[in-house]
C-alpha cells in the first residue's frame, strides 16, 4: 500500500465515521428502574460514599481505567505546529490504540494554549477525571517543564509519550542487538542524533540502564560541556555525556562507535560514514516517514542491524509496543508516577518477548499485534511500581 493510499484512505475514514471514537454506555437504561439507579436518585449514594472517601473513585467510577490523551498540538508526528483542533485526529488515534492494545479507555483533549503555565493548571484542573495522563506532541523545550511539573503536582501518573515511549521501545531493540554483536552495555559507543525531546530521553534512558558511553548531536554538532552556546537543557545533558569531550559534526562523533540512533531528519546519515563505525554497527534510523538512511543502503555500506519507525521494513520501531502495557501497568498497580525503573522495565519486557532462538539481525523486537505485548510490558511495569 503506497503512502497516497494510505492518506486517501485515512480522509475516507474520517468522513464516514466523523473520528474514531464514540462513548458507549457499560449500563442498561431501559426502564424508569434502571433510570434510578444509574441517574437520580441512586447515584447520589455514590457520590455520597466518595465524598466520604475520594480513593473509592478508583472502585466505582471510569477513573481506574481512563487517561487523557492531552495536546497543544505544537509538534505533532512530522507535522510540527498544527494546532489543536489539527491534532484532534492524532490524539483520537492515541485513543483507539490506548483501547485496541491494552482496553485502557482514554479521552483525547486539545488545548487552546501554547502557554507552558496555562498547560500545567488546565491539566491538574481536569486531573480528577482520570487515572493517568498521557501528554502529546508538545514541543521542546516546553514539554520538559510541563511534564516534570505535572508529575511532582498530581497524584496520578504523567507520562509524555513522545519522549518516553520511542526510548523505552530503542532501549528494549538495543538490548537484543547487543546480544548480536556480543557487546555490553557499559562498552557499547553509541551516538543519538538529535537534540529534541525524544533523542534527550533516549539519551537518559541509556544511562540508565547502565549504558557509558553516549554521545548526542544536535543541527549545531556535536554537544559538549563547557560551550557556551547551549541552550539549559542541551547543557545539562552535556553534563553526563560525551566524557571524552568529542567535537565536531556527526560524521566526526560516529567514529569508532557500535550505535547510531537517528530521531532528527530525512537523509542525516551517510553511507560513508558507516564505514567508519566499529564491526557490526547497529543503525536505528527513525526519522518518519523519510528515514536519515533506509535499510539497503546501510547495510550496503556495512550496517548489521537495522531498524527504522516504518512498518515495510523490518525491526520496527513502534512506541505503540510501550504506551498502551505501561498505563494499564501503572493503572492496575494504582501507581502515582510512572517512574525510570518502570520504563527500564517495560523495556526488558519488550526486549524478552523475543526468545533466543528467534532472535536475528531482522528480528529484534516484536511487532505490535503479537499476542500479549502489552500483558507483558503491564506485568513488567506493575512489578517495578515503588510500593
Amino acid at each position: 500500500m503506497s503512502n497516497k493510499d494510505v492518506k486517501e484512505l485515512a480522509i475516507e475514514q474520517a468522513k464516514t465515521f466523523g473520528g474514531k471514537l464514540e462513548v458507549v454506555s457499560k449500563v442498561t437504561i431501559e426502564s424508569r428502574e434502571d433510570l434510578s439507579i444509574a441517574y437520580t436518585p441512586g447515584v447520589a449514594a455514590v457520590s455520597s460514599a466518595i465524598h466520604e472517601n475520594k480513593e473509592l473513585a478508583y472502585e466505582l467510577t471510569t477513573k481506574k481505567n481512563t487517561v487523557a490523551v492531552v495536546s497543544d498540538g505544537s509538534a505533532v508526528l512530522g507535522l510540527g505546529n498544527i494546532g489543536p483542533e489539527a491534532a484532534m485526529p492524532v490524539m483520537e488515534g492515541k485513543a483507539a490504540l490506548f483501547k485496541r492494545f491494552a482496553n485502557v479507555d482514554s479521552i483525547p483533549i486539545v488545548l487552546d494554549t501554547q502557554d507552558t503555565e496555562e498547560i500545567i493548571q488546565t491539566v491538574k484542573a481536569i486531573a480528577p477525571t482520570f487515572g493517568g495522563i498521557n501528554l502529546e506532541d508538545i514541543s521542546a523545550p516546553r514539554c520538559f517543564e510541563i511534564e516534570q511539573r505535572l508529575i511532582e503536582e498530581l497524584d496520578i501518573p504523567v507520562f509524555h509519550d513522545d519522549q518516553h515511549g520511542t526510548a523505552i521501545v530503542v532501549l528494549a531493540a538495543l538490548f537484543n542487538s547487543l546480544k548480536l554483536i556480543n557487546k555490553s552495555l557499559d562498552e557499547v559507543k553509541v551516538v543519538v542524533n538529535g537534540g529534541g525531546s525524544a533523542g534527550l530521553s533516549i539519551t537518559r534512558k541509556f544511562l540508565a540502564a547502565g549504558i557509558k558511553h553516549v554521545t548526542v548531536v544536535d543541527r549545531a554538532g556535536i554537544i559538549c560541556e563547557g560551550d557556551a552556546s547551549l541552550a539549559p537543557h542541551h547543557a545539562e545533558i552535556a553534563k553526563i555525556t560525551n566524557r571524552e569531550h568529542r567535537t565536531g559534526t556527526l560524521s566526526d562523533a560516529l567514529k569508532g562507535t557500535d550505535v547510531f540512533v537517528g530521531v532528527s531528519a530525512p537523509g542525516a546519515l551517510k553511507a560513508e560514514w558507516i564505514t567508519e563505525m566499529n564491526d557490526k554497527p547497529v543503525i536505528f534510523a527513525m526519522a518518519n516517514p523519510t528515514p536519515e538512511i533506509f535499510p539497503d543502503e546501510a547495510l550496503k555500506a556495512g550496517a548489521y542491524i537495522v531498524g527504522t519507525g516504518r512498518s515495510d521494513f523490518p525491526n520496527q520501531i513502534n512506541n505503540v509496543l510501550a504506551f498502551p502495557g505501561i498505563f494499564r501497568g501503572a493503572l492496575d498497580a494504582r501507581a502515582k508516577k510512572i517512574t525510570v525503573d518502570m520504563q527500564i522495565a517495560a523495556a526488558k519486557g519488550i526486549a524478552s518477548l523475543i526468545s533466543e532462538d528467534e532472535l536475528t539481525t531482522t528480528n529484534i523486537i516484536p511487532d505490535a499485534f503479537q499476542e500479549g505485548v502489552a500483558k507483558v510490558v503491564a506485568q513488567s511495569v506493575s512489578q517495578a511500581v515503588e510500593k
